[in-house]
């Protein structure tokens, strides 16, 4: 099953652009599912509907989150239509199978004051322009720490990002983002010891800062203002963006265009915002909300 599953996953590659984490996470859920095969003397290769349903039930009595197992079936799914095209399966037991219901919950968001919090006086250099082009364009943390050079030399109002399957999109950078990005470079240029084509070149393997470097030192610079490092993260910062931008009055497929989705309906979600808004509107100058007041 080896070479079947590393094939899978090059296919994935190859053909649908899947990412580094997406290739990640589809060969963590076929080893756990491989794993739960084992006491039912099943293999990937001979599992069939009532395993894939068997598994999701037990998934689901561990409290595991409807959206990871959902994600789980995605790649259940997608493996053995693989097998199914390859004819080393005659059919995909997935087909028979109901996905679990999403919930549905709101984005975390900080508020506009904290997120001023975060940026004014913020050092290093590199941080403060991470962290400003980061709300700016509201990039997933994956895209901002693999941003090439080439993507800001050109016009650096305009980023020019890679994201999900490959797909690229350019996003608007304000003026305090273009101010930051720009002190960087002369800050980068001055320290590097050898050519790289990175925008934030590291030792890293990868040739560029890794997500969790990022994610510490964002962590570090929440704690020291006074933030909740708990509430803070890359996708924290991604919605803080989206959530402000719909509070501001701003075009939902404008929204969307910039964070990349596919899917208007994955946009939507952050309409709660303008929902906030209105309750607290109502709450304020309705009469009969005064009347209770009284």
């Amino acid at each position: 099953m080896a070479d079947y599953t590393e094939a899978f996953l090059q296919v994935m590659v190859a053909e649908r652009g899947a990412s580094a984490c997406t290739i990640a996470a589809y060969k963590s859920d076929l080893d756990h599912f491989a794993e739960f095969l084992r006491p039912r003397h099943a293999t990937l290769l001979s599992a069939d509907s009532a395993d894939i349903q068997a598994y999701l039930r037990a998934t689901a009595q561990h409290h595991i989150s409807s959206k990871t197992q959902a994600r789980r079936l995605s790649a259940l799914r997608e493996f053995y239509r693989y097998l199914y095209s390859e004819n080393v399966r005659k059919d995909n037991p997935v087909d028979l199978v109901d996905a679990p219901k999403a919930e549905k919950s709101l984005p975390k968001y900080l508020s506009e004051d904290e997120v001023t919090l975060l940026l004014e006086g913020c050092e290093p250099l590199r941080l403060k322009a991470q962290l400003e082009m980061l709300y700016a364009s509201g990039l997933r943390v994956s895209e901002l720490v693999s941003l090439p050079l080439s993507a800001v030399l050109k016009d650096s109002s305009v980023l020019t990002v890679t994201g999900k399957g490959s797909k690229q999109r350019m996003v608007p950078l304000n003026e305090p983002a273009r101010q930051a990005l720009r002190q960087w470079l002369v800050e980068r240029e001055a320290h590097l010891s050898r050519p790289s084509k990175w925008l934030f070149p590291s030792s890293a393997r990868q040739g560029y800062m890794t997500r969790d470097t990022f994610f510490k030192e964002l962590k570090k610079r929440a704690m020291l203002v006074g933030i909740d490092p708990a509430r803070v993260s890359p996708h924290v910062l991604r919605h803080s963006f989206a959530s402000h931008l719909i509070a501001h009055d701003a075009d939902l497929r404008s929204v969307q265009k910039m964070l990349g989705h596919a899917d208007i309906s994955t946009t939507e979600i952050y309409t709660h915002v303008l929902q906030e808004r209105l309750q607290k509107m109502l709450t304020q100058n309705h009469p009969l909300s005064k009347a209770h007041k009284i």
